[in-house]
């Protein structure tokens, strides 16, 4: 894992900081893993917009990804480790003894060659896949289920890892990426070690550019508004423009929006950071 900074020869190359991709080992996808991916452009299915800042965009498309890891106590190897557009993390591609090819998320120090596995059998070792039941306490994780055979929902973005704290009957104690710390089923697969591309944070675009080149437009400041168009808008000269608040009027910084009511607060040991 490493970054570059490049010399500059053009303005946008100024502040510009590149990931090395050292970890890549492949260029082209695996064809039949491939699907087409749509662009919305922020739009429902009514045509209307319901997220801004979304429009254009390089053309991609979709790496299907193994999330679930349902190939149990099959061995597979690690053909090469691939950049995915969709993703910060880099994927890592899996041939199984029966020739069955699959992507999933690749973890930190997964090297080609490797053989991994999933399912009760499968050794604690980077990139195996175990139910949270059968992994030992201390144990860095990631791409972990929040219900059993649902696939992998929690810490799948680049250099993200969950710990598991403890283990009280059928539940486990697993410590987030947010800080928060909760319970989950013990019967729920959580893969070893920590995502790859951890570098991803460190990472500078340059210039605005690079930004519509993944399909965000440009934001315009809330302050710089009409009070008709937002409620930190308008004002004489250089407002302050009140309390910080999204456009539908929700509070930021601090304001709490999950549901008091909601069932699975239960679960939750302890909230993440503000």
């Amino acid at each position: 894992m490493s970054v570059r900074k490049l010399k500059p020869i053009t303005p946008g190359q100024r502040f510009r900081v590149v990931n090395g991709f050292d970890a890549i080992t492949a260029d082209k996808p695996e064809k039949s893993l491939l699907a087409p991916l749509k662009k919305s452009g922020g739009r429902n299915s009514q045509g209307k917009m319901t997220v801004r800042h979304r429009g254009g965009g390089h053309k991609r498309r979709y790496r299907i990804i193994d999330f679930k890891r349902d190939k149990q106590d099959v061995a597979a190897e690690v053909k090469s480790i691939q950049y995915d557009p969709n993703r910060t993390a880099f994927i890592a591609l899996l041939q199984y003894k029966d020739g069955e090819k699959r992507y999933v998320v690749a973890q930190n120090g997964l090297q080609v060659g490797q053989k991994v596995s999933s399912g009760v059998k499968a050794a604690p070792e980077i990139g195996n896949a175990l139910p949270l039941s059968e992994i030992p306490l201390g144990t860095i994780i990631s791409c972990i289920e929040l219900r059993p055979g649902q696939g992998a929902v929690m810490a799948r973005s680049a250099g993200t890892f969950a710990q598991l704290m403890a283990k009280d009957g059928k539940f486990v104690t697993v410590k987030l990426p947010s800080g928060e710390t909760r319970m989950v089923l013990a019967n729920c697969l959580a893969t070893i070690g920590a995502v790859s591309n951890s570098d991803h944070q460190l990472l500078v675009s340059g210039k605005a550019g690079r930004s519509r080149w993944l399909g965000r437009r440009p934001r315009t400041r809330p302050v710089a508004m009409n009070p008709v168009d937002h409620p930190m808008g308008g004002g004489e000269g250089r407002a302050s423009g009140g309390h910080p608040r999204s456009k539908n009027g929700i509070p930021a910084k601090g304001f709490r929006t999950r549901s008091k009511t909601k069932d699975t607060t239960r679960y939750i040991i302890e909230r993440r950071k503000k």
